[in-house]
């Protein structure tokens, strides 16, 4: 059991990794004075990238649904 806790530990180290390496979708506060230039074309880097942030993610909400199985009984 503490190899999962290990495991989701490291998921989540790992997705916060990938996320924080994807480039921004927008312009962020230059979008309100509309100077914003939002272009739909992904590079296969932030493609990549967003594929193995959706793993990830799948991943630690599947592990995380198993870590809670002990515990349902006291719901």
């Amino acid at each position: 059991m503490m190899a999962l806790w290990i495991i989701q530990a490291i998921i989540a180290a790992a997705l916060i990794t990938f996320i924080m390496l994807q480039s921004p979708k927008g312009e962020g506060l230059g979008a309100i004075g509309g100077t914003a230039t939002i272009i739909k074309v992904q590079k296969k880097k932030e493609k990549v990238l967003r594929h193995i942030s959706l793993v990830l993610m799948i991943a630690f909400v599947m592990l995380s649904l198993v870590l809670l199985l002990p515990f349902a009984r006291y719901v």
